[in-house]
């Protein structure tokens, strides 16, 4: 059995993040998307807890997901989950430095891990999590980026923001 994790911060998780899930899904017996708990460059606007549920919520259509959380590196929890695969996304050329990096040090780690490369439709290339949480931040837009659970969620936390502000 082919088991794959599609690891990152998803914070929030957007509809280009769930189109490369839908793609691995096709290639993989089962992905687990795995919400990293430990993301120290980032400052998350959603909890671990909130982040998790919200990739839950989207994952009906796709049978062979799960979403889990965990901490650490991501080889060691790949080994834990006997996964032989990492997905990322690529939206554009710019992605492409940091994940090779990213890529080469977990090969350096455990090199029976593998990691493959998945473009989202390019309607979603140029959609990241830090420009729609902007967007929400400034303005409640409707952008067509984010599943309707995510926008509730932004809309709640602007809401937030302006009452403790």
């Amino acid at each position: 059995m082919s088991i794959a994790l599609y690891p990152g911060t998803f914070d929030p998780v957007t509809n280009g993040h769930l189109d490369v899930l839908s793609r691995a899904c096709r290639l993989f017996d089962e992905v687990i998307v795995a919400v990293s708990a430990e993301n120290s460059p980032k400052q998350t606007a959603f909890d671990l807890e909130t982040r998790v549920a919200l990739v839950r919520e989207n994952l009906e259509s796709h049978a062979n997901a799960k979403v889990e959380s965990f901490g650490g590196l991501l080889v060691d929890y790949a080994r834990k989950k006997s996964a032989s695969v990492l997905v990322r996304g690529l939206r554009a050329v710019s992605d492409f430095e940091y994940e090779f990096q990213m890529a080469q040090m977990n090969r350096h780690l455990d090199s029976e891990l593998e990691t493959i490369f998945l473009m989202p439709n390019e309607k979603y290339f140029y959609t990241s999590s830090q420009l729609i949480k902007q967007v929400h931040l400034y303005g409640d837009r409707e952008t067509n980026l984010v599943p309707r659970n995510v926008l509730d969620a932004l809309r709640s936390l602007s809401l937030k923001n302006k009452t403790s502000g």
